[in-house]
């Protein structure tokens, strides 16, 4: 893990078209902002482990179509 210490302004950059600013810092919270291209996605970590989460439960969990209708013609 890289550790950087940034004051309110600083940026870092993330390859060519990634860049993190810190915005602001108050009671031991820091604001940041990202540049990044429209179509890549980006999640808080909290909200990204959730969506990893429903996709393994998505696929530990398919139900065969087949077998769905033919219990419902029943």
């Amino acid at each position: 893990m890289l550790v950087l210490n940034k004051k309110i302004g600083g940026s870092i950059m993330l390859g060519d078209n990634i860049e993190i600013r810190i915005l602001e810092m108050a009671d031991g919270k820091v604001k940041i902002g990202i540049e990044a291209p429209r179509d890549l996605t980006i999640l808080r970590k909290e909200v990204y482990d959730q969506v990893v989460e429903e996709n393994k439960n998505a696929i530990n969990n398919q139900v065969d179509p087949l077998t769905v209708l033919r219990q419902n013609s029943k």
